[in-house]
């Protein structure tokens, strides 16, 4: 397992710190991460936080998304990032890297031990297998045994030496798999809401949900603070604010715009034979000193 030099008060001072930043109308906004450059770039920025972005983490490492990424590559890369930034790490920890309670438990120990102090945990199980040995669609966990995890992440750093106030991002996929009605969706999200707050989660993250009324109702409906994943075509972060969101996330579409230049770049080259696709880019020396500097210089 890996682990960096992190002393516990420095741990819960900034899982404090990542608490007091989830604020009704005035959200925490995350360009979410995927290795200690990216976080870098992001910190410089403005960032109050850095969020990491599993799937990009996982394509990072030549993995596809979806729990295929192994816990200990997982927990390296965290690690790195939290490293590479002043700032408090969240980490996407997807569903947990384990199949029962006390594996996510472990996770979690690990994902202290690397240096960060939020974690996103989902309620999807996603590559099952079928009857047939084939993967199965993504489904929701059962919001009791889900409520478990989320407890046995919670008492992982609560029983530490030295406890941290983990902030536990509890995600909830209702909006995104199948086995929910529609007209069923927002009762069943708070429904899992309550049930996840009870075990100890410290917000709730409900992906898939852009519109403002939906928004509205959950916000209305959760005690907790509620964190929206946005990008082009959702709604301006200022408007998600107005509506007492907490945290907004940009998630994957970071990552997936970079591999697009790449993707444009490459195709430019090797067809036109220009370069207009990197004709705006972050300096060289720019980068380079991000990353000489130690975090906080």
């Amino acid at each position: 397992m890996t682990t960096v030099n992190r002393t516990a008060p420095d741990l819960n001072d900034k899982a404090l710190l990542l608490r007091s930043l989830h604020r009704p109308g005035e959200p925490l906004v995350l360009a979410n991460a995927w290795d200690a450059a990216s976080a870098r770039v992001i910190e410089d920025a403005g960032a109050q936080a850095v969020a990491t972005t599993s799937a990009g983490v996982a394509w990072s490492l030549g993995t596809p998304d979806g729990d295929c990424l192994a816990r200990d590559a997982a927990l390296a890369l965290i690690a790195r990032v939290a490293a590479a930034v002043r700032v408090p790490v969240s980490a996407d920890i997807e569903s947990g890297f384990a199949d029962t309670a006390e594996g996510v438990a472990e996770t979690v120990e690990g994902v202290l031990a690397a240096g960060a102090v939020g974690v996103n945990l989902e309620d999807t199980i996603n590559r099952p297998l079928d009857e047939s040995g084939g993967v199965a669609a993504p489904r929701l966990r059962a919001a009791t045994e889900q409520a478990e995890r989320i407890a046995a992440a919670r008492q992982a750093a609560d029983s530490r030496p030295e406890p941290v106030a983990l902030y536990i991002n509890a995600r909830i996929d209702t909006y995104l798999t199948r086995g929910t009605a529609p007209e069923a969706r927002l009762d069943e999200t708070l429904a899992r809401a309550a049930a996840f707050m009870a075990a100890g989660a410290s917000g709730i993250f409900v992906p898939g949900v852009t519109d403002p009324a939906i928004v509205s109702a959950l916000v209305k409906g959760i005690d907790a603070p509620l964190n929206i994943l946005s990008g082009p075509g959702g709604p301006p972060i200022p408007e998600l604010a107005a509506l007492g969101v907490a945290r907004v996330s940009l998630g994957s579409s970071v990552a997936l715009a970079a591999y697009d230049l790449a993707r444009r770049a490459a195709l430019e080259a090797l067809g036109e034979g220009t370069y207009q696709a990197i004709g705006q880019a972050i300096a060289y020396q720019d980068l380079n000193s991000l990353l000489e500097a130690p975090p906080g210089s």
